[in-house]
């Protein structure tokens, strides 16, 4: 090959190589920009862009404005969000010898402890993009720290989203601890994926779903010369629902003010009340002390002394009723008399009838029953008056002989519902206890003896949540109508254009009518000498208005299975006794024990819980502008009273000339 041909053939495979080189790149550019051009594009878009998510707020609760006649619905948020921020630094970009002294500064700013410039400094000396310094900043905070912030970056050529806020929403409660153990709250921390609240219990938790809403996703740029704050909007967020409940925000603040001075007056453990409105279910306040405050949940769930504060006892509590159940045994009996009638067969007593109570011995009991006193003969009315364990029990014993236990059990079950949950919406709602019969405890022991219906006659043997109480107590005060117990008017959703969208309506339909008025008239007479001279409560008789009611005294159970020393009190009633405008219970856990002036002592529920009653009524019905029903019943010191003209006065008289006839 001579030398032209060895220089044509160089030139060749040059130009070979250099179309080979030339396609390899045009493969390369075609891969990169055309077959993977979505991949490297968004791993380009990643090291500038990234994505957060934008905060949803979470739904409110709202109080009932609705209950003071002659006023404009006022609602009032009891639970709201408020926008507030949280503090991120892209540690990265910042000069590693000024950490130090922006730890510091910020600590000053934000007036925290020294300890914090540490734990600062330990943040900026990550290696990292988006490192979150500091939580829940008011706009103040946010304000005064950009103040500082934007020129001491220009000032050490650093970028000014080199620190850099994210807003989020904080749960704020504009009535402190109203509420707290049936509100609940949520953890300051958010479920790190999903962006979502994580509630501590209450109705944070009942209703999480409806509250929750769907947080938006925001793109933002890492470029010294745009801030974080500004974004373009992929998603908008889509907030929570707002619920609407059936308490009212003042009767709530009459009620907790109300039990905490009975709570420390008497120096017990606790005490709450409830109160409900007896023709819908609605419950219009229910107050619990010691309080729960939920700003503080963290001190309160990791304190095992504590943790018992944020149960919400009225519901999560069964109960042995005492007393109070009394009522309820005379409903069974009148019941009992009507179906005896219907069959044709003779009834099982008489209102009037002077029944033996000198002997508290009964069939299956190894002691005898005991009356506070020694009663030798009893009525219908004084049985009530006196709260009788003995003629109770005697009514009780004639129901089972007559119509069985099964018939007795029933009724308790399925016209008053004991046994099982109202379904009222609070997630730990306890059914209670109703003795079953056939089924045998752990001990081999039979739950319904033979001795069962002398002690659930008198309120034990069984156990209750006052919500059952409650609904039990407003078939009396409403005519006899089943009611459905809930904290909850309505649940609403708005949209982004201010239209909002009814997603539960809770109109309370007229419910079944379960007991007659002549079943129920009776009992009512016969709860008004309860509050009356010679009751077990005149002071929980409401100057001015009528009310009935019940007293309950009970040994606490002790977790051996064994009664103790220490008492639970109870009073239940409602006003005015014509269309009352609610039935309210009170309860009091373990008052101090010590004997009065008049002899009587500190721990039955005439002296700890009867007091509690008429406080809150008496506030409550001046606040809805009930007028008083019974104009000359105050107190005999009173100029107002007249004792020929006050309710139940002269009705009282007599009965008690004729007890002491009897005795």
């Amino acid at each position: 090959m001579n030398l032209k041909q060895k220089a044509r053939f160089r030139l060749t495979m040059l130009m070979l190589f250099l179309l080979l080189s030339f396609s390899f790149i045009l493969s390369q550019f075609y891969k990169l920009q055309i077959t993977e051009g979505l991949k490297w594009t968004e791993k380009a878009r990643k090291q500038h862009y990234f994505t957060i998510k934008d905060p949803f707020i979470r739904g409110a609760f709202f109080s009932n404005g609705t209950l003071k006649k002659n006023h404009p619905d006022t609602t009032r948020p009891l639970v709201h969000d408020i926008e507030r921020f949280h503090l991120h630094a892209d540690s990265k970009v910042i000069t590693e010898s000024l950490k130090k002294e922006i730890s510091t500064i910020l600590s000053t700013i934000l007036q925290e402890p020294k300890e914090q410039i540490f734990h600062f400094h330990k943040h900026l000396k990550t290696n990292s993009r988006n490192r979150r310094l500091a939580l829940w900043l008011t706009k103040e905070q946010r304000d005064e720290i950009n103040k500082w912030w934007l020129p001491y970056a220009r000032r050490h050529r650093l970028p000014r989203n080199a620190l850099f806020f994210t807003s989020d929403y904080q749960r704020s409660r504009p009535f402190g601890r109203l509420l707290g153990q049936l509100l609940h709250t949520i953890r300051d921390h958010k479920d790190e994926e999903t962006e979502k609240s994580l509630p501590t219990g209450g109705l944070e938790m009942q209703f999480n779903t409806y509250l929750q809403g769907k947080p938006g996703k925001r793109r933002l740029m890492r470029s010294p010369r745009h801030a974080y704050e500004l974004g373009e909007e992929i998603a908008m967020p889509i907030n929570g629902s707002d619920i609407y409940l059936t308490i009212n925000h003042q009767i709530q603040a009459i009620a907790e003010e109300e039990i905490e001075k009975a709570v420390l007056r008497s120096n017990a453990k606790g005490g709450w009340a409830v109160m409900m409105q007896p023709h819908t279910g609605e419950i219009l306040a229910i107050a619990q002390y010691p309080f729960f405050d939920p700003t503080d949940y963290k001190h309160h769930i990791n304190d095992g002394n504590l943790i018992g504060r944020t149960q919400l006892k009225a519901l999560a509590d069964a109960v042995e009723p005492g007393s109070v159940f009394k009522p309820i045994t005379l409903c069974t009996a009148l019941l009992a008399n009507e179906t005896l009638i219907r069959k044709g067969q003779p009834p099982l007593f008489d209102l009037e009838e002077k029944i033996n109570t000198s002997s508290g011995r009964f069939p299956g009991r190894s002691k005898p029953l005991k009356d506070v006193h020694n009663y030798h003969f009893l009525n219908f009315n004084m049985a009530v008056q006196k709260s009788s364990n003995i003629y109770m029990a005697r009514l009780m014993e004639r129901v089972v002989s007559r119509l069985g236990n099964r018939w007795y059990r029933a009724v308790l079950s399925e016209i008053f519902g004991f046994g099982k949950r109202t379904g009222i919406e609070y997630p730990t709602e306890t059914p209670g206890v109703l003795p079953a019969i056939g089924k045998k405890h752990p001990n081999g022991a039979l739950e319904w003896s033979l001795s069962t219906p002398p002690s659930l006659a008198m309120g034990y043997n069984i156990q209750v949540n006052s919500i059952q109480l409650l609904r039990a107590f407003a078939l009396l005060a409403n005519g006899g109508v089943l009611v459905q117990p809930t904290f909850i008017r309505k649940i609403v959703n708005k949209a982004a254009d201010g239209t909002e969208n009814i997603l539960v309506d809770i109109t309370q339909k007229p419910g079944k009518r379960l007991l007659s008025k002549e079943i129920i008239d009776p009992v009512v007479r016969a709860m008004k000498y309860t509050t009356k001279p010679g009751g077990t409560a005149p002071k929980a008789d409401i100057y001015g208005y009528t009310e009935a009611g019940k007293t309950g005294t009970v040994h606490k159970l002790m977790p051996n299975g064994r009664y103790g020393k220490t008492h639970r009190t109870l009073f239940i009633g409602f006003t005015p006794v014509v269309n009352p405008a609610f039935v309210l219970l009170i309860a009091m856990d373990e008052p101090e024990v010590h004997f009065l002036a008049n002899g009587t002592t500190t721990h039955r529920g005439g002296a700890s819980a009867a007091p509690v009653f008429r406080a809150i009524a008496t506030r409550t019905l001046e606040y809805l502008g009930i007028p008083p029903d019974d104009p000359f019943g105050y107190h005999s010191d009173d100029p107002r009273y007249d004792a020929s003209k006050a309710d139940w006065i002269s009705e009282t008289k007599a009965l008690i000339q004729k007890f002491k006839e009897w005795n």
